[in-house]
């Protein structure tokens, strides 16, 4: 006999599917980050000027990643929660 384990709620396994889905769109948008800037030094462009694009197209991705783990840190506290200036 083996006993159950309790299992994740519909939410807590919708954001998750969510939570991953992003995660592959993340993935996807820094690599093509990459093949562009591979195909921007192949151009002729400097490997500081295509560095500094790199940097400038990272920033967004780093934010929107930032931005699900808030998300997904909020969805995980408890509803309940005393506010904690008090």
């Amino acid at each position: 006999m083996s006993a159950k384990k309790p299992g994740k709620s519909a939410s807590q396994r919708s954001m998750s599917t969510m939570g991953y889905a992003y995660a592959i769109l993340l993935i996807l948008q820094t690599m093509f980050i990459g093949v562009s800037a591979a195909n921007r030094l192949q151009q002729g462009d400097s490997t500081i000027e295509v560095l500094i694009w790199m940097i400038n197209q990272c920033i967004p991705v780093l934010k929107q990643a930032s931005s699900l783990q808030e998300k997904q840190k909020k969805s995980l506290l408890p509803k309940h929660r005393c506010s904690e200036d008090k």
